[in-house]
């Protein structure tokens, strides 16, 4: 399991700055914490977002497995990662983590922390 840190923000003088780890390792049965931490030059809005995006090894497309909106978690329900996400984020505390229960080979790929907080 790989994550990557993207930066997101609405214009060049206000930017979040988002920090995954580079690569997070577990075993097939067990779980795994994906942690994001950001920081955010402006104060965290009520609009803030956190979407967790899903590339499967050796596959080009992107799918959005997870998103945090106006206060609520939104967790897939249809994939791979049906009823195996847990939301263990605070966006008050600048946290969008999520944690993936029972483990699949089929886990392994690249997952990618998006914030928004804007305007």
């Amino acid at each position: 399991l790989t994550g990557l840190c993207p930066l997101a923000g609405p214009s060049p003088t206000s930017s979040i700055h988002v920090y995954t780890q580079r690569e997070v390792h577990g075993t097939v049965g067990s779980h795994v914490t994906l942690s994001c931490s950001f920081w955010s030059s402006e104060w965290i809005s009520e609009d803030i977002s956190v979407t967790w995006h899903f590339q499967a090894e050796g596959s080009r497309d992107s799918i959005s497995i997870f998103h945090y909106a106006k206060g609520q978690p939104y967790i897939d329900d249809v994939g791979s990662f049906k009823e195996r996400m847990e939301w263990v984020g605070n966006p008050q505390r600048k946290d969008g983590s999520i944690v993936i229960h029972n483990l699949d080979y089929t886990d392994n790929g690249t997952f990618t922390c998006d914030v928004k907080n804007p305007p």
